[in-house]
C-alpha cells in the first residue's frame, strides 16, 4: 500500500499570530514555524496503517524553504520520504489555489489513500481535503475518528455531533482525520538520526506544469482587504474586601448582566 500524508507549516499554536503590512498575508517569520498539530495525528494514522498493511508512507507539503523542517519532523517520525512543493510563486495561496497544487502533486503517483488532518490551525478552514479529492475525482471519506482498511475499502467512523456514522469508500481515496483518531508518537534519536538520510523530492510550479498565474495572492479567490490590530485590553476593576467584597462583585456582575 501507498499512502501520502500531506502536512502544513504553520506559526507555533501558542504564538501571537500577525499579517504583514504590505499584502496582508500571514507573516510567517514572526513566530516559530511548527508541524501543524492536526496533521500529527494524520501522519500517526499513516504509519498505523502503513505498519498494519505494509507499504510506502510519503509526506507531502507546500511551503517556504523552512517548510523542509516540517518535512523531516514527519520523516523523524516514522515515514519513508518526502515531497516538498516550494516556489515563490505560491506566496498568499488560497484554498482553491493550495488544492490545485497539492492534487497536481499527487495525481499519476499511485497513491492508494491520502491522509489529511482535519484543518490547519493558522487558517482553520478545513476544506482543502474535499478540493482535492474533488480535483483528483477520488472518493472522500472526512472527519475520521477510526480508519480501517479491509483489502480494496476503506471504513471510517466520521465524527458527528450526534456520535458517528460509518462509511466507507473504495481505494484510492481521500482521508481526513480529527484528534481523537490516535495519539502520535514522539520522534526518537533514532528516528530523528534516520531522517537527515531519507529522500526528500524538491519541485517546484514548473516540475509539476502548474501555471504560475493560477496560484499565489494574484490568483487567490480570497484575500483580505483591510485589518487592525487588536485593540489592547481594558484595565479590570480591582475589588479589596473589606467585608463588603462578595456583594460588590455580585453588584459589578448585575451591572455587567452576568447575573
Amino acid at each position: 500500500m501507498k499512502i501520502a500524508v500531506c502536512v502544513k507549516q504553520v506559526p507555533d499554536t501558542w504564538a501571537e499570530k500577525k499579517l504583514q503590512a504590505g499584502d496582508s498575508t500571514l507573516d510567517r517569520e514572526a513566530a516559530e514555524g511548527v508541524l501543524n498539530e492536526l496533521d500529527e495525528y494524520a501522519v500517526e494514522e499513516a504509519l498505523r496503517i502503513g505498519e498494519a498493511h505494509g507499504g510506502e508512507v510519503v509526506v507531502v507539503s507546500m511551503g517556504p524553504e523552512r517548510a523542509a523542517e516540517t518535512v523531516r519532523k514527519a520523516l523523524s517520525m516514522g515515514a519513508d520520504a518526502g515531497i516538498h512543493l516550494v516556489d515563490d510563486a505560491l506566496h498568499g495561496s488560497d484554498a482553491v489555489a493550495t488544492s490545485a497544487a497539492l492534487a497536481t502533486v499527487l495525481e499519476g503517483r499511485s497513491f492508494d489513500l491520502i491522509i489529511f488532518g482535519s484543518e490547519s490551525t493558522d487558517a482553520r478552514m478545513s476544506v482543502v481535503p474535499a478540493m482535492v479529492a474533488e480535483r483528483l475525482v477520488l472518493p472522500q471519506v472526512t472527519f475520521a475518528q477510526k480508519v480501517e482498511i479491509d483489502g480494496s475499502t476503506v471504513r471510517i467512523e466520521r465524527q458527528m455531533e450526534y456520535g458517528f456514522d460509518t462509511v466507507e469508500a473504495s481505494l484510492p481515496a481521500v482521508v481526513s482525520v480529527v484528534e481523537k483518531i490516535n495519539e502520535p508518537r514522539y520522534p526518537s534519536f533514532k528516528g530523528i538520526m534516520a531522517a537527515k538520510k531519507k529522500p526528500v523530492e524538491i519541485l517546484s510550479v514548473a516540475d509539476i506544469g502548474l501555471d504560475p498565474a493560477t496560484v499565489g495572492l494574484g490568483a487567490a479567490w480570497s484575500v483580505v482587504d483591510d485589518f487592525a490590530a487588536r485593540p489592547p485590553k481594558a484595565a479590570g476593576m480591582v475589588v479589596a474586601d473589606e467585608g463588603e467584597g462578595g456583594s460588590r462583585i455580585a453588584d459589578y456582575l448585575v451591572d455587567q448582566k452576568f447575573i
